[in-house]
């Protein structure tokens, strides 16, 4: 069962593109236990330039699933949109069943939660967006899926052994970056 948070920004979340987005992501339901309840938080954004963006977050206790796509058709990118998850889904479905079921119970979140708010202009150099971090105790091998499925360059989280804050990167050359605070 999904619950859906769908939210428009400069657009108005109408009957017809709300149940679009509710038929095409419920394709991901055949993945998950049927007593399994998901959360499905979709932000669909109209630029001035008649660009869409579709988001769709999707937590999944100590993971989660996130795909985003910008283009001139709102409903194509909803169907991209599914379609990236789907492939996320299907590329880690053993690695994403073994750390759901291994870890605590998947009414708590343990992935990184951010909230953008206005920052006052610095000195120097101007902040444009703050964003805070929840850190959650992990291993490495379940931040690097993280990083993977956000599809972000690094990922900030808490070593699960030893309480320090570590950040993985994607280097230049493509292989992964550790760095480990002491």
């Amino acid at each position: 069962m999904i619950k859906y948070s769908i939210r428009g920004e400069n657009i108005e979340v109408t009957d017809a593109i709300r149940n679009y987005v509710e038929a095409k992501i419920s394709k991901i339901e055949k993945y998950f236990n049927e007593e399994q309840e998901l959360d499905a938080r979709v932000n669909l954004k109209i630029y001035r330039e008649k660009t869409s963006k579709v988001e769709v977050t999707i937590p999944l206790g100590s993971i989660t699933l996130r795909a985003e796509d910008v283009s001139q058709d709102m409903y194509g990118s909803i169907d991209l949109v599914v379609d990236k998850i789907e492939r996320q889904i299907r590329k880690n479905k053993t690695k994403i069943e073994r750390k759901h079921k291994e870890k605590l119970p998947s009414h708590e979140v343990f992935s990184s939660v951010f909230e953008a708010e206005e920052v006052e202009e610095a000195p120097m150099s101007k902040i444009v967006r703050t964003k805070n971090v929840t850190l959650k105790p992990m291993d490495v091998e379940e931040a690097l899926l993280q990083m993977e499925l956000l599809g972000h360059d690094f990922f900030i989280y808490t070593d699960g052994d030893d309480n320090t804050t570590n950040v993985l990167y994607r280097r230049e050359d493509g292989q992964i970056g550790l760095i480990e605070a002491k």
